[in-house]
């Protein structure tokens, strides 16, 4: 008898030594490339395990692991635990590693996990009942597991509880579907063996990811709760004939709170566990057929992962392959950078800038030729300019009445009627050339975006490599362009309030009134200048607007390129002594 037990045993870690021969290089190589960072880029294959509350979740995870995790009532898990777990055949003695964020801590006491995985949610979620995104790796290597790597996700809630917020449920359910919602993620679900499996919430949120469940394993547990009469339902889920999955069931029994108060060790309750299967009349069957126990399930898991890491690789190989070039193309853009000595330093920033002042004279100039130059931009804005000037010239005769009259009726002196007032005449004109300043003003606001979103461009093709450069570069351009802004706003209303002095000495003027006279005042008597007020008003409105639209030109010919000179000469001698 006792030459079979130790034949049994030989096998049993024999077979286990194989085993572990053919996971431990794929997990190996998901391990290296997580170390290197390219789970942030890309999905790496994985085992997500989700439950409801009290399903058995952490039972099932603390017999994979031979040790004690956080236990408790409402949600112990409050981040997301990444559980690896490394079988050391030729090494005895248990080592445990311990990371978050950039903390890490390795001890050889087992006892010390609970406390160790507390203290870092704590650390991570805060002192309560709150949740964090945060990953907590924690790596086991000892010769009692079995070569495999577990994400705990916090349990289902449905209803908050003291200290919780309100959407403590909707954010436990997102933070699981972040995991569970990536196709390189095998699902593990756990469910107790005594509820209704389809009102289960964690088989829910697994079907509406994996509706076909190709990735998804469930895990019945408490089954010594089951009540009697109802151990054929049990079977009937686990042979797929209510909810079917690719991967099947297994169920575990684990150690019941009693059994953890009595202190029993993990060995002996999965000792327990086992002989609970033999004896029991309706689940003996599950053992024969490798659905049932911790042990099937660790290796089933194993297995699974192998096969999953093994159908992702390609498509995984193709993703690093399309990030490599990416990044080879990104790099090639990249120029080679400042050289080390100082002299030689100073020499390449003055190229660079030789460079962004190039592009910035090519702007005022109007040498861009294969897109749209700043001379083209800035001519549609004149142009709209203009139009708002030829468009007030045009329903001005139309308004000119009305506005005289109501001011012949508000300030009219103690002159006879039809004797004409110069003072109303000179109030209307003025009035109506001001309402002009506001279109110059917002004409002036919009070329200075114009100018500035250019000058970024520019900015941002040159100094690309150099975002101090580019922040520097900006501040400058801003200081300047809200200098010369400041500038020509107040020449625009310089040039306003001297077009409120009314002028009406010239000949341009007599020539305007005097063509207009000799189409429409014929019939009018000579002495009723009251008569003659719109049209001398138009006249003269005329006359204004003629001018404006000379000086609207004679700008667009003049401003833009003094400003971006001195605007580039300046940024160039600032930019330059800062740096």
């Amino acid at each position: 008898m006792c030459f079979f037990l130790s034949f049994n045993k030989e096998m049993e870690e024999e077979f286990h030594s194989n085993l572990s021969e053919r996971v431990r290089p794929y997990l190996d190589l998901i391990d290296t490339l997580r170390l290197m960072g390219i789970n942030d880029d890309l999905t790496l294959p994985a085992i997500a395990v989700i439950g409801d509350q009290s399903s058995g979740k952490s039972s099932v995870l603390e017999a994979l692991s031979g040790v004690a995790l956080p236990r408790g009532s409402g949600i112990v898990t409050r981040c997301p635990l990444m559980l690896k777990l490394r079988k050391h055949l030729g090494e005895p003695q248990w080592k445990a590693i311990i990371s978050y964020q950039d903390k890490t801590k390795e001890f050889t006491d087992p006892s010390l996990v609970e406390d160790y995985v507390s203290d870092a949610q704590n650390e991570l979620a805060g002192d309560g009942v709150g949740i964090c995104e945060e990953l907590i790796s924690l790596e086991i290597m000892s010769p009692d597991v079995c070569d495999l790597t577990l994400i705990d996700l916090p349990g289902i809630a449905r209803v908050p509880v003291k200290g919780q917020p309100d959407d403590i449920g909707g954010q436990i359910k997102r933070l699981i579907l972040s995991f569970i919602e990536k196709s390189e993620t095998i699902i593990l679900v756990v469910v107790p063996c005594n509820v209704d499996i389809a009102t289960t919430e964690a088989l829910k949120m697994a079907q509406e990811v994996d509706p076909e469940g190709k990735r998804t394993l469930a895990i019945l547990t408490k089954p010594d709760l089951v009540d009697r009469g109802t151990e054929k339902n049990v079977l009937d889920i686990v042979n797929n004939r209510v909810i079917p999955l690719s991967k099947g069931y297994i169920v575990v029994k684990c150690r019941g709170q009693q059994q953890i108060q009595d202190r029993i060790p993990l060995a002996e309750a999965t000792k327990m566990e086992r002989d609970f299967f033999k004896q029991h009349k309706h689940f003996r069957c599950l053992l024969n057929e490798e659905r049932a126990t911790t042990q099937c399930l660790a290796t089933k898991l194993s297995q699974d992962l192998i096969e999953h890491i093994k159908r992702t690789l390609p498509a995984l190989s193709e993703q690093v392959k399309k990030e490599l070039c990416e990044s080879r193309r990104f790099l090639s853009e990249c120029t080679e950078g400042p050289p080390p000595e100082p002299l030689n330093k100073k020499t390449y920033l003055i190229e660079i800038l030789t460079v962004f002042n190039g592009k910035i004279n090519s702007l005022t100039t109007g040498e861009v030729v294969n897109e749209e130059n700043l001379f083209v931009i800035l001519r549609r804005h004149f142009q709209k300019w203009k139009d708002d000037l030829q468009n007030s010239q045009e329903s001005y005769a139309q308004k000119v009445e009305d506005v005289y009259v109501e001011y012949d009726l508000k300030h009219r002196g103690r002159e006879l009627p039809g004797f004409s007032n110069y003072k109303v005449f000179e109030m209307v004109v003025q009035e109506l050339v001001m309402r002009l300043q506001s279109p110059a003003i917002e004409t002036l606001r919009v070329i200075r975006e114009t100018v500035q979103a250019q000058l970024t461009e520019v900015s941002k093709t040159c100094f690309s490599n150099y975002p101090y450069l580019h922040h520097d570069a900006m501040d400058k351009i801003d200081k300047i362009q809200s200098e010369q802004e400041g500038k020509v706003e107040q020449r625009i209303k310089e040039q306003f309030e001297m077009e409120k002095l009314v002028y009406a000495q010239d000949s341009i003027y007599l020539r305007a009134l005097t063509k207009m006279e000799e189409t429409e005042l014929v019939n009018w008597a000579d002495f009723d200048t009251r008569k003659k007020y719109p049209e001398m008003l138009q006249a003269y409105y005329e006359v204004y607007c003629s001018t404006k639209h000379y000086l609207c030109r004679k700008n667009y010919q003049i401003i833009p390129k003094p400003v971006m000179i001195v605007s580039n000469c300046v940024l160039c001698i600032c930019v330059f002594t800062d740096s």
